[in-house]
């Protein structure tokens, strides 16, 4: 692989005649998760599809792939536009991979969706003191009513 020294000092390794790098390699390099061991389990966990199969860690990935990729209760699907196999700033790790309108549209809908649940309820500012303790024991369960 050849390394090429770009205009600020640092080096690429977005080299084009990387033909394939290891999935829980490529996903640790674009920053979908923080580390390889992370990366790996949730590979072998099921969370990542490559080309509509699961995925295993050693995996090679190919400009062009699709992936499936669940993080939390996001749902990522990107194609694959570039191969990298050291982790580098953002803005280079995201010039790796495009994500699809749908899944774009999808995952902001699902992340409203969170917020305007969550909107209803607010966490209280402590935990309840001993008298409070007291008051919801002698209440008992307010929903079996």
């Amino acid at each position: 692989m050849k390394r090429q020294r770009s205009s600020n000092g640092t080096t690429d390794t977005t080299a084009p005649d990387m033909a394939a790098v290891r999935l829980d390699v490529w996903m640790w390099a674009t920053r979908f998760f923080k580390t390889r061991a992370v990366a790996k389990r949730a590979i072998e966990g099921g969370k990542v599809h490559i080309s509509n199969a699961a995925g295993k860690p050693a995996t090679p990935v190919r400009v062009g792939d699709v992936l499936q990729i669940t993080r939390g209760e996001d749902r990522f699907e990107v194609e694959v536009t570039g191969l990298r196999h050291q982790r580098g700033s953002a803005a280079l790790a995201q010039q790796c991979f495009a994500e699809t309108a749908d899944s774009r549209a999808a995952r902001e809908l699902a992340a409203e969706q969170r917020r305007h649940a969550a909107a209803g309820y607010t966490k209280p500012a402590s935990k309840p003191d001993k008298r409070a303790r007291r008051l919801i024991r002698a209440l008992g369960d307010i929903d079996a009513l």
